[in-house]
């Protein structure tokens, strides 16, 4: 018997002693088969790995004690590429896998589920593709899985779930998509979830969140997640870090948020659609250090208690509709003084209104970034706001800040970008910004600054944008600027800058964007321009610059340039045809001569403007020049034109004689038909006869010898006068033309041509006309009008504006200005189609449009409209500068500028930015706007979540019902005017069809009205 046991001990230690070296075998065989399918320009790293040394040793690999099997294989960040071979799921004593940070492709080997010891698994950081296999969810013992920040695509199986002893799931920055799966509510020991920056969608499960009670870490943020904040999450009372940012939630946040979730850390819930007020009792989370909930629609006040959050380092607030434009709206600045620890402090893009209070100069000493911009707040920036002195973001923009820039500015060393533009500060740009040697970003446009260009800047050796046009600086542009070689991009447009640009200026070897229009620059463009080989805008119009334009073949990247309103001259150079990247090239109202080239983006009439040059001859026929002519062709016209002088001569003798006998007879009729009328119609009325029978002198009197006390109105040609006529006991508007300004025939004769055969409701009617000579002699030119005596849209837009005994006593009604909007539609859909030939009024904007007693709209001055089919050019050129097109910058399309032809889809633009300015409150020429932030982008921009925030508050204060769904009203009406605002003509709204939206949303209001009544 004893025997029998012996032999059975003794054949069990053989067999063990022969399976050992088989199992230790597979391992090195497995791991070299791992190897070979790592690429081979790394393969190296593992160069340990071979047969003169044991495999214990081998690097990454570690085996057990006891039975010599690889139990932990560590090759992180390594940088191994290649595919992950198979031959890894035979190491099957494994606990540990970690591959991450390196750079594996293709998928995730099936075979990685026989590894069922496996404690934690990770493969983050490779080039992973594929659906995670089903398989791997065999290792029931893992506690650890990372598959982050790789390629991998599908759902998250729902086998997922079988992982029960899971502590961390890692699978974020992946391209999974799908629902979640409600399997992973079976982990119940699960303490960290990570699924950021996914496709995944739909609601969170509830089975999810019930069993997650161990919850300390979970990051949802960057998908597509939708619903209500998921309220399971409000029992995760050992949560310390919440993100669900970047998604769809919807709803308002519970008020005892704060309560609920005691030990939070961080809490990210921005960029959602939640809405409510922010819970006061966040401010009870003793323990947190940061909180974003920004870019949603919260509305109500920012809590002042947050004061109480002493560890609080970062709170986003941006982009909301927090606030109520009020006093109050800021006093959680003052709370905030006590959070010593702030770094970050961002509500941006509010309602928040009040005085800027001088306690923000009190924040954390260690406060980087502060960004109050985009609000309503008011007052001056405090004097001590150089206490923050490290700060390295300051953004004041879009508010209404008055006053000076307190010189201890100069004291933020620290400081890499002030954005105050947008406000209403005022005095000179203080020396001491030159201090601010760090600065990144200076954006000081669209304020009202004065004085010279401070030379200090020129110290500001880092500054790569310089933004600080549309202010009031003179003086020259400082040559200091020139060493700030990593300029990228100048902005000094709309100054009254006098002098040189810098010789220097192709030092800027960076700059991408110079923009020195509208200024008072002059002499020549330097050729040392031509160095700025990373140029991609000029804009240099709008100045006296004379001469030619320099060699500057070299910026082949240049895509807008603009050297229009100078007196530049030469000839235009040929190598611009050649700019691949060229989309926008005006070089009109200048003194160019010569040939026009004909190659190229010369052939391209929409990105070309050349119009405006009297001297310019050839090129295509869209450009409607002369024709250039040799010298033989000239001695040949010469020689014409004196034998034609004298044809002529003889010729207009005999045309006069002919014209002397058509006079006589046309005064013999004349005075026949005269006397019928009399006796046809023995008490006429003054006004209903031709404008003969109105002179000068019933004028002069009817107007009470044209006095102050009866103007009513001025415009681009002359004054626009009530008069009354005792004759008829009628009261009408008269418009005097300045016949001393160029264009004010034109004017007079464009308006009588379009109206004296178009009648409708909401034009005003031309009664008659009056061409006479003054009691001086000179000429004297009248138009006769019907008087509106509620005056123009503009004055009741914009009372502030007008003087107080003019002022409306009241403010337009929503409905009134929706029916003003649909009366300028109607008129214009008859103008521009149901007329016998199309007219384009070419110059809509809100002082054209006049209300009569029951505000019912009625379009006027037509003293630029064309008809269409008998459309020219030069003359219409000549009407736009002498109507002064400066005085409706904003309303004119963008294509005008380029010298486009006048159209119907001109005034569809026009009536766009009317719409917007009749429901926003704002002119498209505020100071608010500028660059590429115009009206129609401010407005864009807002909707539709935020559209209270960018419309007339006289609106929402003047007679609107409980219940009024005016966010959803003003909405539409706004969109109907961006939509006919686009920048392409072809994508425009036809007035027929905007006049139709403009109607159906009338149609909304009544039914709206009546609801809201009911």
């Amino acid at each position: 018997m004893r025997s029998n046991i012996f032999l059975l001990f003794s054949f069990s230690a053989l067999m063990l002693l022969e399976a050992f070296p088989f199992s230790y075998e597979t391992d090195r065989k497995s791991l070299l088969a791992f190897k070979s399918q790592v690429s081979e320009s790394k393969r190296d790293v593992l160069s340990s790995w071979n047969n003169s040394v044991s495999m214990c040793n081998w690097k990454g690999v570690t085996c057990g004690h006891k039975h010599k099997r690889v139990i932990d294989l560590n090759l992180a960040g390594l940088q191994l590429g290649g595919v992950i071979s198979p031959s890894i799921g035979n190491l099957s004593f494994l606990i540990s896998l970690d591959l991450s940070n390196n750079a594996f492709g293709g998928t995730i080997p099936h075979e990685v589920g026989n590894l069922f010891r496996l404690l934690l698994l990770s493969m983050s950081s490779n080039a992973l593709s594929g659906e995670i296999p089903i398989g791997l969810f065999n290792c029931s013992r893992l506690i650890e899985l990372y598959l982050d920040s790789n390629h991998l695509g599908g759902r998250i199986p729902s086998e997922i779930g079988s992982l029960t002893n899971l502590n961390n799931l890692n699978i974020c920055e992946n391209n999974l998509e799908g629902k979640l799966p409600t399997s992973l509510g079976n982990m119940t020991s699960i303490m960290q979830v990570k699924i950021y920056g996914n496709n995944l969608e739909g609601e969170i499960p509830y089975d999810i969140t019930t069993s997650w009670n161990q919850m300390v870490f979970l990051d949802i943020s960057i998908n597509k997640l939708s619903g209500s904040f998921p309220p399971p999450i409000y029992n995760f009372t050992s949560l310390q870090y919440l993100s669900i940012s970047d998604n769809y939630f919807t709803g308002p946040l519970r008020p005892d948020l704060g309560e609920l979730l005691p030990n939070l850390l961080e809490l990210n819930m921005g960029r959602n659609l939640l809405d409510g007020a922010i819970p006061a009792t966040l401010s009870n989370i003793s323990t947190l250090q940061m909180l974003a909930i920004d870019n949603n629609t919260l509305t109500g006040s920012i809590p002042p208690s947050f004061g109480k959050l002493r560890n609080l380092r970062y709170l986003a607030l941006r982009y909301n509709s927090l606030g109520s434009h009020s006093s109050g709206d800021v006093e959680f600045l003052g709370g905030l003084t006590n959070c010593t620890q702030l770094e970050v402090l961002t509500v941006a893009g509010n309602r928040l209104g009040g005085h800027l209070p001088a306690s923000i100069a009190n924040l954390s000493i260690n406060l980087r970034g502060l960004n109050l911009g985009k609000n309503f707040i008011s007052g001056s920036i405090p004097r001590d706001i150089g206490r923050l002195v490290n700060l390295q973001t300051l953004g004041l923009q879009e508010n209404q800040l008055k006053g000076l820039l307190p010189t201890s500015i100069g004291k933020l060393l620290q400081l890499g970008t002030l954005d105050l533009s947008s406000n209403s500060l005022s005095g000179e740009i203080p020396s001491s910004i030159g201090n601010n040697s760090r600065l990144d970003k200076l954006k000081l446009f669209n304020n009202s600054f004065e004085g010279t260009i401070p030379l200090s800047i020129g110290n500001c050796t880092s500054l790569r944008f310089l933004w600080i046009g549309s202010n009031r600086l003179d003086g020259p542009i400082p040559w200091d600027i020139m060493g700030s070689q990593s300029l990228v991009e100048l902005d000094v447009s709309g100054n009254s800058l006098t002098g040189y640009l810098p010789k220097d200026v192709g030092r800027l070897g960076n700059l991408v964007t110079l923009a020195a229009a509208d200024n008072k620059l002059s002499g020549k463009i330097p050729p040392s321009l031509g160095d700025c080989l990373s140029m991609v805008t000029l804009f240099l119009q709008g100045n006296y610059f004379d001469g030619a334009i320099p060699d500057i073949r070299g910026l082949k990247g240049l895509k807008r340039v603009d050297f229009s309103r100078n007196s530049l001259s030469g000839s235009i150079p040929a190598y611009f045809s050649d700019f691949s990247s060229l989309e926008y090239l005006n070089l009109s109202v200048n003194n160019f001569d010569g040939n026009l080239p004909t190659q190229g983006k010369f052939r391209n009439t929409t990105i070309v403007s050349v119009f405006g040059n009297k001297n310019l001859c050839g090129g295509i026929k869209g450009f409607k020049l002369k024709p250039c002519f040799t010298e033989t062709q000239r001695r040949r016209s010469k020689h014409h034109f004196l034998l034609n002088k004298a044809v002529i001569g003889v010729s207009g003798s005999i045309a006069l004689l002919l014209l002397l006998f058509l006079v006589f007879v046309l005064l013999r009729w004349f005075r026949e038909g005269k006397k019928n009328h009399i006796t046809n119609n023995p008490t006429p009325s003054t006004l209903e006869v031709f404008h003969e029978k109105i002179s000068y002198g019933e004028i002069r009197n009817a107007t009470d010898g044209f006095s102050l006390s009866n103007m009513i109105g001025s415009g681009s040609f002359g004054t626009v006068f009530k008069a009354l006529f005792p004759a008829d006991n009628k009261v009408v508007a008269v418009k005097v033309l300045n016949m001393q300004i160029r264009g004010a025939m034109k004017s007079f004769m464009a308006e009588c041509e379009s109206l004296k055969n178009i009648r409708h409701r909401n034009l005003v009617k031309l009664l008659t006309a009056c061409s006479s000579i003054d009691f001086q002699g000179n000429e004297f030119r009248a138009l006769v009008y019907e008087f509106m005596s509620n005056g123009s849209l503009d004055m009741w837009l914009h009372p502030g504006e007008v003087e107080e005994i003019f002022r409306p006593s009241r403010t337009l009604t929503l409905l009134e200005r929706l029916n003003i909007g649909i009366d300028v539609a109607s008129v214009l859909d008859y103008l521009h189609v149901h007329c016998h030939e199309p007219i384009a009024h070419c110059d809509i904007k809100p002082s054209n449009v006049l209300l009569d007693d029951d505000f019912t709209a009625h379009v006027s001055d037509f003293g630029l409209a064309r008809l269409l089919l008998k459309f020219d050019q030069e003359s219409f050129f000549n009407q736009l500068s002498s109507a002064g097109v400066r005085g409706t910058i904003g309303y004119a399309a963008p294509e005008y500028g380029m010298g486009g032809q006048p159209t119907i889809h001109g005034d569809v633009y026009s009536f766009g930015v009317l719409l917007l300015e009749m429901f926003t409150g704002k002119r498209p020429t505020n100071e608010l706007f500028g660059g590429n932030f115009t009206l129609n982008s401010y407005t864009k921009s807002a909707l539709p979540e935020r559209v209270l925030d960018v419309v007339d508050k006289s609106i929402l204060q003047n007679g609107l019902k409980v219940g009024f769904p005016v966010v959803e009203c003003l909405t539409l009406v706004l969109e109907v005017g961006l939509r006919c605002c686009e920048e392409s003509p072809a994508n425009r709204l036809a007035t027929s069809e905007a006049k139709k939206e403009l109607i159906s949303i009338r149609e909304m209001f009544f039914k709206a009205t009546r609801t809201a009544r009911g």
